[in-house]
C-alpha cells in the first residue's frame, strides 16, 4: 500500500504538494515550538515565533485542502496561488538573511523547501 501511495504522489505533484502543505501546516499549528525548531527559528528568545508559526500553519492547511478539493480551472488557480505564496516565502527567507535576522544556514533551510514547492507547483501545472 505504501509503495502504491508513493507512486501516485510521484506521478501527481499536486497531490504530493497539497498533502505536504497539510502535514507541515498541521505540525506548525499543533506544535509551533517544534515547527520553529525544524525551521531553525528561536521560539525561546522570541515568544512571538509560535504565534507566527501557527499563522503559517493555518495558511498551509488552507492552501493544501483547497487545492485538493478544487477541480479544473479552480485547481489551476489554486496551484498558481500556491506558487506565488511559495515564491514569496523564498523571497522572505532571502530578505531575512540579507538583513541579518536569520543566519545563512537557516535561510537555506527556509528557502530550499519554498523553491522546491515552486518547482513542484510548476510541474503540477504542466502535467494538467
Amino acid at each position: 500500500m505504501a509503495g502504491a501511495t508513493a507512486t501516485v504522489l510521484a506521478m501527481n505533484p499536486v497531490i504530493g504538494l497539497s498533502l505536504g502543505r497539510i502535514a507541515v501546516g498541521t505540525t506548525a499549528l499543533a506544535n509551533p515550538v517544534l515547527a520553529a525548531k525544524l525551521f531553525q527559528l528561536d521560539a525561546v528568545s522570541n515568544p512571538q515565533v509560535p504565534y507566527v508559526t501557527r499563522l503559517f500553519g493555518s495558511r498551509e492547511i488552507a492552501l493544501g485542502v483547497a487545492t485538493l478539493v478544487a477541480g479544473g480551472k479552480t485547481q489551476r488557480a489554486m496551484i498558481g496561488l500556491g506558487i506565488l505564496v511559495d515564491a514569496a516565502d523564498a523571497g522572505t527567507g532571502y530578505l531575512a538573511m540579507q538583513d541579518g535576522s536569520i543566519s545563512r544556514k537557516t535561510a537555506m533551510t527556509l528557502i530550499g523547501p519554498a523553491v522546491g514547492a515552486v518547482a513542484s507547483g510548476f510541474v503540477g501545472l504542466l502535467k494538467r
